[in-house]
């Protein structure tokens, strides 16, 4: 660890990878779970690096977590209690934590490790963890879900990393089924369901079980940089059948990726999306 330069590459596809320059590790570590990182950047500031993906960035973490929060808050009438899964870094909290209709927010994170290392290095990300609406919870994701009770919640935000290892079943119908019970009438699914350029395969599975349960189920797209030269996408599923393109609570102030139009719009999908849906 300390300031070093060099160069780290995520492979994308088998002829294609991701390279970001690093200037130095802040913090490493082997979790009971993974390996932990966190790295400085020399485009996109401080990132936390999981098992050797980045998953999130200083610099562009908003473009994901704007959308993955504001997108179904915003949809629903009145969102009051939030379930999300993962999301150790504390982006998405603090983004959830921007509608005053939100009483109650349980974040579920398998690896406190995480968490303890974005508290130290990623305090814009983790500042609302401390929030006295969060309440935090480490556990397997799917056992909490599994146990909670029907109607428990509002909305379901599931932040997890790409398919694999202890996050395989967070992409599965049986964990989708038990999404839809614990949501309430008017409950919202969204969840993050990878490129649909280099790993097609992986978001159609997603969003094909996802609408498998839900009435109405409707993919979004946003552009988050270090993860990928094309679109990263969500997958939204409506237990009503409410359709989410309609805006019906208040969008937040002071967003740097979100706005209402920008919220229709990433329901537009472009052709070669739509025909793998």
């Amino acid at each position: 660890m300390g300031d070093i330069s060099f160069w780290f590459y995520e492979q994308h596809a088998p002829g294609t990878f991701m390279g970001v320059r690093i200037k130095s590790v802040l913090y490493q570590e082997r979790t009971r779970f993974q390996e932990l990182a966190i790295v400085e950047t020399e485009d996109f500031g401080r990132a936390l690096v999981l098992d050797g993906a980045l998953q999130t960035t200083e610099r562009d973490e908003k473009f994901y977590h704007e959308m993955l929060a504001h997108v179904p808050l915003c949809a629903h009438p009145s969102p009051q209690r939030v379930l999300i899964i993962g999301g150790g870094d504390g982006g998405l909290v603090r983004e959830v934590l921007k509608h005053p209709s939100v009483e109650h927010v349980t974040m579920v994170e398998i690896d406190p490790a995480v968490v303890e290392a974005c508290r130290k290095y990623l305090p814009a990300l983790s500042c609302g963890l401390d929030d006295e609406r969060v309440h935090l919870v480490f556990e397997d994701g799917i056992a909490y879900v599994a146990r909670s009770a029907p109607e428990s919640f509002d909305l379901i935000l599931v932040d997890s990393t790409d398919p694999g290892g202890s996050s395989t079943g967070l992409f599965s119908s049986a964990f989708y089924r038990e999404c839809h019970r614990v949501l309430n009438a008017s409950g919202y699914l969204a969840c993050q369901t990878e490129e649909p350029f280099f790993r097609p395969q992986a978001m159609q599975d997603a969003y094909r079980a996802v609408a498998g349960i839900f009435p109405l189920t409707r993919l979004f797209i946003s552009a988050v940089p270090v993860y990928s030269a094309w679109f990263w996408t969500f997958t939204i599923g409506s237990k009503a059948g409410l359709d989410p393109v309609q805006i019906r609570s208040a969008p937040p102030a002071g967003t740097i990726y979100y706005t209402p139009e920008v919220h229709r719009a990433a329901f537009a999908l472009p052709p070669f999306i739509r025909d793998l849906l």
